[in-house]
């Protein structure tokens, strides 16, 4: 389709692994494939692929485009020398190119990647025996609750991911983030609710902490208040990193608002 269109495919490979993973548990063609294959195979179709080192390369900074066009390979080189720094480096120090290095060879194996799909699926399941409303099938990095069934007393405007987020902050210091109408204003995203889970992080207990933090929210769901917001920047696309807000009614379970 690209191609016919004229177009330039660019895919962003931050979640490769995961993706490759569920390629291979789904699709009978792929059953006996390695991930490392099933990734090769996805990311060779591409013109030109992003990536942040801190998903599925396993590192805490930094990333990297790598481009089939020598052309466009020169000019991405140009603007990392501009913004970032040399093309060897990037702006990176040297520990953290070879913490890549090594992250996104340890990615494709398989123990790990199955390990991390079935902690999110682990997490899943005890949300749904919980009812809370999640999506389903469960993703490779998170599950996403749909704050706006969740709290169906909560107007939009109101924001209920922001009410959600808070609440389980609250309530068992578990931090979420909105990816609803606050994030994403003039949209119709739904109220998406991200619970993701850091890799190589979270043991089942810390699962299970989750799940019973955002379980118990949910019993006390009528009483979660909507929210104000009471600043933003004059930057539209920064308000859901700078923005504040406050509860829209006292939260006297907490004292003064």
């Amino acid at each position: 389709m690209a191609d016919e269109a004229d177009a330039t495919f660019v895919i962003d490979a931050c979640r490769f692994a995961e993706n490759a993973a569920f390629v291979g548990a789904r699709e009978a063609e792929f059953a006996d494939a390695d991930v490392a294959e099933i990734a090769r195979e996805q990311l060779s179709y591409a013109d030109a692929i992003t990536m942040s080192g801190k998903k599925d390369a396993l590192t805490n900074v930094g990333g990297f485009v790598a481009c089939r066009d020598d052309d466009l390979f020169e000019r991405c080189k140009e603007r990392a020398i501009l913004y970032e720094g040399f093309p060897t480096y990037g702006g990176l120090a040297g520990r953290d190119l070879e913490a890549m290095a090594v992250g996104l060879r340890e990615a494709v194996e398989r123990r790990y990647v199955t390990d991390r799909l079935e902690g999110v699926a682990a997490l899943g399941r005890r949300l749904v025996e919980a009812g809370v409303p999640v999506y389903q099938p469960f993703g490779g990095h998170a599950v996403y609750v749909d704050a706006g069934r969740f709290l169906p007393q909560v107007d939009a405007e109101a924001f209920p991911g922001q009410s959600l987020v808070c609440e389980c902050y609250l309530e068992g210091a578990v931090r979420a983030v909105e990816l609803g109408s606050f994030a994403f204003p003039d949209t119709d995203r739904p109220e998406l609710v991200r619970l993701a889970l850091p890799r190589r992080s979270y043991g089942l207990e810390h699962i299970e902490h989750v799940a019973d933090t955002v379980a118990a929210v949910h019993e006390r769901r009528a009483d979660v208040p909507g929210m104000a917001v009471v600043s933003e920047p004059p930057t539209p696309e920064l308000r859901h990193f700078q923005a504040e807000l406050a509860p829209s009614e006292p939260m006297s379970r907490f004292g003064e608002t």
